[in-house]
């Protein structure tokens, strides 16, 4: 009987986390910019930003925060959905033209998987990060000023190892949602 009783409130408490999660990370965001066959919403929840990024694409979605020169000293997070699963991986600029994984560098991963889906060839996926993480290769980001934003996707394939087939660098605020292409 008493096992009954806690599993009972273990489950009652998981359908609690699970619905305030989904109430604050769900499908509502409060921006969205659109380019070309891509698009990045977003959401400000306290010191987390929620992300959620598609493409017209089979392959892998990506955006990254904040580069000095090219992708170098941005904060990538890139996703990608394989027979229903979505895996992402948290990645720094290393390089003008090259990111490695935080963990590899020897920082940590800061971006949580929250969902991803890959419907009728867009490929979705959503995460959370925090805004000001302690990894030294998660910049912080000011969600007042102007933030850097590289969007990219891969060809139809699930692989990082995959080159982009498209990208492109906008400068948003996080807070107001506006939003203009980076020259080059």
């Amino acid at each position: 009987m008493k096992t009954r009783k806690i599993i009972s409130l273990v489950a009652v408490i998981c359908v609690v986390l699970m619905a305030a999660v989904s109430g604050v990370f769900g499908a509502e965001y409060d921006h969205e910019v659109k380019v070309k066959k891509m698009s990045f919403g977003w959401k400000i929840a306290g010191d987390t930003l929620a992300v959620k990024m598609s493409a017209e694409t089979e392959g892998w979605v990506g955006i990254g925060f904040n580069p000095s020169k090219k992708m170098k000293d941005a904060n990538f997070v890139l996703g990608y959905v394989k027979k229903g699963e979505a895996k992402i991986i948290d990645e720094y600029g290393d390089s003008p033209t090259k990111h490695s994984s935080d963990k590899k560098l020897g920082g940590t991963t800061d971006a949580t998987l929250v969902g991803g889906t890959e419907e009728g060839g867009i490929t979705t996926i959503e995460f959370t990060m925090p805004l000001n993480s302690t990894d030294k290769y998660d910049p912080a980001i000011d969600i007042n000023g102007d933030t850097v934003v590289l969007l990219a996707y891969g060809p139809g394939r699930d692989s990082f190892k995959t080159k982009h087939k498209y990208r492109t660098a906008l400068k948003v605020n996080l807070s107001t949602g506006a939003s203009e292409a980076v020259k080059k």
